[in-house]
């Protein structure tokens, strides 16, 4: 890719654009209006849902993903969905409930849980205990703590076609409708903008960042990625607590053009 070709900067949020006290430096909020400036559009995709409000400013970009690509917006415009109805992952839960794994679904931004969610997100907001059975519309995601690596089958083998299984480097997996992923959402952003995949940069660091950085025109890992996301990498950039991803963006983009 011809880096002074390219109109989409796409980034994940946490161990990427966030620091690890979930804070963006002044310099990379500085560096993104810069390249903004330059005509060169810049989005987010998190798995995050609305919690990604309380750690960056929705003005600051373009448009965004969240839920791993269950939802894409450009502003407050709704222009990409995928959910899961509850008559397919209402069962889900309940047999991992009955296994006696923690599991969760995100529901309209409540997170309806079997297990205390505080506990393990002290900062987490609209949490409900539930059996689930209290549930009638689509989530967003459902997620569920592995606590031993055998877990990941039990869940696999739950998972009707139309569903699939994300897990994380924080021993959480998500399940998601298959056609929800970051990469989705940021072709539908980018299809909005009149932009080709060859133009788009990506960066991230986790296995859901992984399909981003290998199909948009030019990829880079963060320096604490995984094996395989650093493995599909065109460029490494420094960590996010060095503003990683800002310090490479002035470098080869805003010092080039």
């Amino acid at each position: 890719m011809e880096l002074n070709k390219v109109k989409m900067i796409v980034t994940d949020l946490d161990e990427t654009l966030l620091r690890t006290d979930k804070t963006i430096s002044q310099y990379t909020i500085d560096t993104i209006k810069k390249v903004r400036q330059k005509g060169i559009k810049f989005i987010f995709a998190t798995a995050r849902g609305s919690s990604a409000y309380r750690f960056v400013d929705a003005e600051l970009f373009d448009a965004y993903v969240l839920l791993n690509g269950t939802k894409a917006y450009i502003g407050d415009n709704l222009i990409y969905e995928k959910t899961i109805p509850p008559d397919v992952f209402v069962p889900i839960l309940q047999n991992l409930s009955a296994s006696k794994l923690k599991c969760a679904a995100e529901v309209g931004g409540l997170h309806y849980a079997n297990f205390n969610i505080k506990e393990k997100w002290a900062d987490m907001e609209d949490f409900i205990y539930s059996d689930f059975s209290d549930i009638s519309a689509p989530a967003d995601k459902l997620y569920i703590l592995i606590e031993d690596p055998g877990q990941l089958d039990l869940v696999a083998a739950l998972l009707p076609a139309g569903l699939y299984l994300n897990p994380s480097r924080d021993n959480m997996a998500m399940v998601m409708h298959q056609e929800a992923t970051k990469l989705k959402g940021v072709r539908a952003i980018a299809e909005e903008f009149g932009i080709s995949r060859q133009q788009i940069i990506a960066f991230g660091d986790d296995i859901n960042d992984k399909e981003m950085l290998l199909h948009c025109g030019f990829g880079v890992a963060m320096e604490n990625a995984l094996d395989e996301v650093l493995a599909v990498a065109d460029h490494i950039c420094e960590l996010s607590n060095q503003d990683g991803v800002a310090k490479w963006l002035e470098e080869h983009i805003l010092l080039q053009r």
